[in-house]
């Protein structure tokens, strides 16, 4: 039979003498093998948090700082170090010396966190975005796409997905909701109207237009504090799945080990084209939907969980859903050259007949070869209408094409510019700035820096302003540069009046010079 000390992992001896300090102190039985507290045992203090907060953990690094302190006389001698060790065992919990070595995040991971009761269908949904750890061929380029999607938090079901070959933005999370709120055949048996959607603070998901959509669909918006990804934790751990599931399989995964010091990728590498890469993620959502089965559910799928939950369904028809997602440019009058938005004019075979009346303008957001043009007065749908004299696509290459050189020289420049050389010191000096220049150099850049100034093109000396008063201090560089024969009137004092007029009586006018005399010739000139 093992005896208690086997069972503890301790000596004999020592399960003696923790029931000898339990029957002397009962508070030492709730902690046994703990050293009792007595008069004169070192504590952690606020100093010594804040020295492990400045050396980041570092017990060692800390216990040479309290040294130096005591030798210069600003405290007293500190313990040994394997004392200041077992003083911070003792006196922070795991969390606080992770949250002093590493800050909150290491903190953390220390916490106890609830988990939500799991509610019906259709209750909460969360979204977000993510950009895939995945290098995919984008018109001859290699870019890391992003995924933007919605998943219901009762049935871990993912109700909607879009794919956005570079930067999301408020349209990849309007096609998303369409996609998820849309129960189509091509959109399968998940979705309908949830009541509430949490979101992480993204611009694009409290953006005016997509904030409008869910105020029209009578969809709440819970927006979380930031940097609280346990607050949807649904999501979160489908950002997750999705990679090691899925994308780490993938030709070009970008975090995939490669061998040899420095990782590179292989020069023959195959990418994905970003419509395979799509067509890839879309199957793989349906396998999660109804062929996976997630911890949470219990042996069940998202499919099997969605259609056991008898909560009713809020849909809505596609041509409303397609209205509310759609951002409002106004009202405007239809004329015969169209319908004018954005300093371009767009064209409908419907127009014909129409010009004069007032329509109101939709456009999905960054889709600017295409407008949806509804009625002012009645809000009746008139039809799309499509860009005039739209450029073609060879035309549209050959300008990003250009804007992309442009930028990428630019980027050269303003790099070159900024760029700054010290001089590498083995002493304490001054920093050294390096770069030499000739007289003649300095001459011609200053020269073309001066042509850019406008103040520098200016002329003040075409016409010098007036001489100021006599009685002005006047700096020297300014006289110089005034006409002295023309000295100007002090604005500010009055006229002298004269001291034998009345209180309240009018002065006389001035005295005007005689006109000269008008001589014969003057008057046969006349």
């Amino acid at each position: 039979m093992r005896s208690a000390a086997d069972v503890l992992g301790v000596r004999e001896r020592a399960v003696w003498r923790w029931l000898a300090a339990a029957e002397q102190d009962e508070a030492a039985a709730a902690v046994p093998g703990e050293r009792a507290p007595y008069y004169g045992r070192f504590a952690v203090n606020d100093e010594i948090r804040a020295l492990l907060g400045l050396w980041k953990g570092n017990v060692a690094a800390v216990h040479r700082e309290l040294a130096a302190r005591a030798a210069r006389g600003e405290r007293e001698p500190p313990p040994s170090l394997p004392t200041l060790h077992r003083a911070i065992r003792r006196d922070l919990t795991p969390g606080e010396r992770a949250g002093l070595a590493g800050g909150e995040w290491a903190a953390r991971k220390h916490d106890v966190f609830l988990a939500r009761p799991r509610p019906w269908r259709n209750q909460v949904w969360e979204t977000d975005h993510m950009q895939a750890p995945v290098r995919v061929e984008v018109d001859g380029r290699a870019r890391r796409p992003w995924i933007t999607w919605f998943i219901d938090c009762a049935t871990n079901a993912i109700t909607g997905v879009a794919i956005t070959p570079v930067h999301p933005s408020r349209e990849s999370v309007l096609a998303a909701l369409r996609s998820a709120v849309l129960r189509e055949d091509a959109y399968g048996p998940f979705g309908g109207l949830p009541e509430k959607v949490r979101v992480d603070r993204g611009k694009d998901f409290l953006s005016r237009t997509v904030t409008a959509a869910f105020d029209l669909l009578d969809v709440t918006v819970e927006d979380l504090p930031a940097y609280t990804p346990h607050l949807k934790g649904t999501v979160e751990g489908l950002n997750r799945a999705v990679e090691s599931m899925f994308l780490a399989a993938l030709p070009g995964y970008a975090r995939q080990p490669r061998p040899g010091k420095r990782a590179s990728r292989p020069k023959d590498e195959v990418l994905l084209g970003f419509e395979d890469f799509t067509a890839r993620l879309l199957a793989w959502t349906s396998w999660w939907n109804t062929e996976h089965r997630p911890a949470p559910l219990r042996g069940k799928t998202p499919l099997e969980a969605w259609q056991d939950d008898p909560t009713p369904l809020r849909d809505v028809p596609a041509a409303d859903l397609w209205t509310f997602t759609l951002e409002d440019a106004g009202t405007r009058t239809l004329t015969t050259r169209g319908v004018r938005f954005k300093k371009r004019d767009y064209v409908g075979p419907w127009m014909t007949g129409q010009a004069g009346i007032q329509v109101r303008v939709r456009f999905m957001p960054h889709h600017d070869h295409r407008i949806e043009v509804y009625h002012a007065a009645t809000g009746r749908y008139l039809g799309p209408a499509d860009l005039a004299d739209q450029a073609t696509d060879e035309q549209v290459s050959a300008v990003r094409r250009a804007r992309a050189a442009r930028v990428r020289r630019l980027k050269k420049d303003l790099e070159a510019s900024q760029r700054e050389r010290y001089a590498a010191a083995t002493q304490p000096e001054a920093p050294q700035r390096l770069g030499a220049l000739t007289a003649v150099q300095a001459e011609a850049e200053l020269a073309q820096a001066s042509d850019t100034d406008l103040s520098d093109l200016a002329l003040p000396d075409l016409i010098p302003p007036a001489a100021p008063p006599a009685e002005w201090r006047t700096p020297p560089s300014l006289a110089t540069r005034t006409a002295p024969s023309r000295p100007a009137p002090i604005p500010s004092d009055p006229a002298p009046i004269p001291s034998d007029l009345a209180p309240g009586e009018p002065p006389e006018p001035p005295e005007l010079p005689e006109p000269p005399a008008q001589t014969a010739e003057d008057g046969d000139a006349s």
